[in-house]
């Protein structure tokens, strides 16, 4: 049975830091699949976004709005995804969500229930 639990969130000032973890369980990672780590988020009233996104290789991408103030890692050992979060504004409030897409002969995305994140100016 697949998971992706996440955690880490909660209230903090404008320019404070935090870090989100995603832990999954039940997912192999297949070297014939393309696997790639994300985290989205969803801020009151408006559509879910990408935030940055992580390969099983270690290559990076995040969203203009984030980049030089958040990173994204992994340790596999752990099965555990990182979003590290530094200068927080209130605009980075919002529900993260962790998802783990897997795209092969099949494609299969699996998500987190999420974790609130709430940044007070």
């Amino acid at each position: 049975q697949v998971e992706l639990v996440e955690s880490g969130g909660g209230l903090v000032q404008a320019g404070g830091s935090l870090r989100l973890s995603c832990a999954f369980s039940g997912i192999i990672f297949r070297i014939d699949v393309i696997n790639i780590m994300a985290w989205y988020r969803q801020a009151p009233g408006k559509q879910r976004e990408l935030v940055a996104t992580i390969t099983s290789g270690g290559s990076t991408n995040y969203a203009d709005s984030v980049k030089g103030r958040f990173t994204i890692s992994r340790d596999s050992a752990k099965n555990t995804v990182y979003l590290q979060m530094n200068s927080l504004k209130p605009e980075d409030t919002g529900v993260y969500y962790c998802k783990i897409d897997q795209r092969g002969a099949i494609r299969t995305a699996y998500w987190g229930q999420g974790t609130q994140v709430t940044v007070s100016s």
